[in-house]
């Protein structure tokens, strides 16, 4: 029988670690307002989840009939981002999600090494604000990459920033992507949030306040 120990655990940040998806909703919806797209709904946010900026962007103007250069769109882009920032500086603690610190401190308890693995540029701040910055060794985020989820690259970077190899990272996901991410990158996944049944991860959790078989994760058989 042949054991197989996860050494390290990557979180996923937006609807794992923290809720943001109200804040991106309100900026993006400003933006659409702003360039005449008055019909940008929470089911068109929805499809925002775990992708790029510019991706999610394209899902903003797909509403709309107008043609935009490369130019006009990374300035929409810059804008709506501008619009989340101003938000997140009423971020804090609060907006941290039910057992996600909990779980944190757990596995450095175990000495699991953690990682934030995020497409947001933002990681770094958001992770100040809501105080899961110190718990975490090391960020994956935007500023890190190019390719946005399901390509595996930021999780790729996650585990070169922890000096492991891939099998011996767990992803924790709240997004199809982001679960196609982690396999692709050679590393299991924990589905987590409203769609877990239905992500494709290897194991499943509604979130991380529910009882949670962690020896059985780890330390996989």
């Amino acid at each position: 029988m042949v054991i197989h120990m996860i050494k390290g655990v990557i979180f996923d940040l937006d609807g794992v670690l923290v809720s943001t998806d109200e804040l991106h909703y309100k900026a993006w919806k400003r933006l659409a307002k702003e360039i005449g797209i008055s019909d940008f709904k929470r089911e068109d946010n929805e499809k925002q989840r775990g992708v790029s900026r510019m991706e999610s962007l394209q899902i903003v103007l797909d509403k709309g009939n107008k043609s935009y250069t490369e130019e006009e769109k990374e300035e929409f882009a810059e804008r709506k981002n501008n619009y989340y920032k101003e938000m997140l500086k009423e971020l804090d603690g609060s907006a941290v999600l039910p057992g996600a610190l909990e779980t944190v401190k757990l596995l450095k308890e175990k000495g699991i090494m953690t990682a934030v693995g995020s497409a947001s540029k933002n990681a770094p701040d958001i992770l100040e604000k809501i105080g899961l910055l110190t718990y975490m060794d090391k960020i994956s985020s935007g500023l890190d990459t190019t390719r946005s989820k399901p390509d595996p690259e930021v999780f790729l970077v996650a585990a070169d920033k922890l000096g492991l190899p891939p099998q011996d990272c767990l992803v924790i996901e709240d997004s199809a992507a982001g679960v196609q991410a982690a396999k692709a990158a050679g590393m299991k996944a924990l589905g987590v949030g409203p769609y877990y049944f239905s992500l494709g991860a290897d194991y499943e959790a509604e979130n991380l306040a529910v009882s949670i078989n962690w020896e059985s994760i780890l330390n996989e058989v």
